[in-house]
């Protein structure tokens, strides 16, 4: 895919606004954002196409005068840019009452910096209604099994532009991802329930010509899922998924490292930089660059290129994640997570890809090394309070491992609950496999949705589930 168009079209409107408003505050930048977002889906009574959630187009501009970060959306900056710096200023006068309430802070750093990024794909080779022949095959092979009520595919895929620009700067960059997602509801004589598989990438071809091979496979585990029991509530050695342990990364060590908390000092890990709070063959990481998934992004929406950052270092917690503003309030480098839901809401700090480093285990030894456990499957959803570091993780389903073996004897639902530091310090293997799948959104609190992604090593731990 080309860059935007609108954007390409807007770019010397960003630069003279910038240049206008340049008279009145110190530093002064331009987000342009034009993101385009369908979903192409099909089940037993619908087909749909439509623009997704994620669709966005228009301005967000950031302007300080030394104390105070102000932000003005719009949906254009053509025409006349006196006019509009003057409709800008009077939209951004801060309420005297606030004054006193403003935290200090160091001036952004507006390194000179002008470059262009994009990544290859092949979405021009696609069109709607290729995409809704395949999503309709793969539907007609799921309901081949009749214990299937009724079964959904969808496609929904991602074409990312954005632009910045400030003084000394001048970024655009463009790329896409796709998430193939199928769902079945499968009755057997007992009850009814709902699995999923799904395949992503950055190319439209790989997910289409992957998601077919996925489905008798899901099949079978929504057989599996059916016939599970309740688990018996205790402590367990258990292993987790990749999906599971990206999970953990996550909700441990992911919302709690998020360094707009440090400044609001609503996060225990503020406190414990430096400090052992996994076990010692641990490390984790944070960053756009870090791993290639639906997160991936060339500079986040602060105009900071993506790094990747190590969070976790052998058990150790040495660093958190920040955006440009919580950055310049403690007096620290930013590492590129400053994150908006559309250029209508603020910038939070925000994660990424989040991941426990790979280790030195096969997963056969680490299953073979349980005398009685259970390895846990697929996220569900996880939450996790930064204030007393207690973090539940919900796992579609679980094998039970008896005498190093992995059985059928599948569990559903598994929670999985625990002091963070407890839990990470329980880790005694990692494997050596590792994979990163980008299809899920999070949530700052209830709100400001943005793209994650999920994955790393399957981990064995000791922890309760219920």
């Amino acid at each position: 895919m080309a860059f935007s168009k609108f954007l390409e079209e807007r770019r010397g409107d960003c630069v003279a606004l910038v240049r206008e408003l340049k008279k009145r505050f110190a530093y002064v930048s331009v987000l342009g954002s034009d993101v385009k977002a369908t979903v192409v889906r099909v089940n037993k009574q619908t087909t749909m196409i439509a623009d997704a959630p994620d669709t966005d187009a228009g301005f967000v501009v950031r302007v300080s005068d030394g104390g105070a970060f102000m932000e003005y959306s719009l949906d254009d900056v053509s025409g006349d840019k006196q006019a509009l710096a003057e409709r800008i200023v009077g939209g951004l006068r801060l309420d005297p009452s606030l004054r006193d309430k403003v935290v200090s802070a160091s001036a952004i750093k507006d390194e000179p910096l002008v470059k262009s990024f994009a990544r290859q794909s092949d979405f021009e080779n696609f069109d709607e209604e290729k995409i809704l022949a395949k999503c309709n095959q793969v539907c007609l092979k799921l309901f081949k099994n009749e214990n299937v009520v009724n079964a959904t595919v969808l496609v929904r895929t991602l074409d990312v532009s954005k632009l910045f620009i400030s003084e000394n700067r001048a970024l655009d960059q463009n790329y896409t991802w796709v998430n193939g997602i199928m769902v079945v509801n499968y009755r057997n004589e007992e009850r009814m329930i709902s699995a999923r598989e799904g395949v992503s990438g950055h190319d439209l071809g790989y997910v289409l010509a992957s998601l077919p091979l996925y489905a008798d496979r899901l099949v079978e585990k929504a057989g599996h899922i059916a016939g599970a029991k309740p688990i018996e509530p205790g402590e367990y050695d258990v292993i987790t998924d990749p999906s599971i342990t990206g999970l953990l990364a996550h909700e441990a060590f992911g919302h709690g490292v998020e360094m707009d908390m440090f400044v609001k000092d609503r996060a225990l890990a503020k406190h414990c930089i430096g400090t052992a709070v996994a076990s010692p063959i641990c490390n984790m990481h944070d960053g756009a660059s870090a791993a290639l998934s639906v997160a991936s992004y060339f500079f986040d929406d602060d105009g900071v290129l993506a790094q990747d950052t190590q969070v976790i270092k052998d058990g150790i917690l040495v660093s958190g994640i920040s955006d440009i503003v919580s950055a310049s309030q403690l007096g620290t480098e930013p590492t590129g997570n400053g994150r908006r839901e559309s250029h209508k809401r603020k910038t939070y700090t925000r994660m990424t890809n989040t991941f426990f480093e790979r280790g030195k285990d096969k997963l056969a030894d680490m299953i073979a090394s349980i005398k009685h456990g259970y390895m846990i499957f697929e996220t569900n959803n996880g939450m996790e309070d930064p204030k007393t570091w207690q973090v539940q993780c919900v796992a579609e389903y679980g094998r039970e491992i008896v005498d190093g073996k992995l059985t059928d004897n599948y569990v559903a639902p598994v929670v999985m609950s625990g002091y963070v530091p407890d839990v990470l310090k329980s880790i005694s293997m990692i494997s050596d496999d590792f994979i990163i799948e980008g299809s899920g959104s999070c949530g700052k609190g209830h709100k400001e949705w943005v793209r994650v992604s999920d994955g790393g090593p399957a981990l064995k731990l000791k922890v309760r589930l219920g």
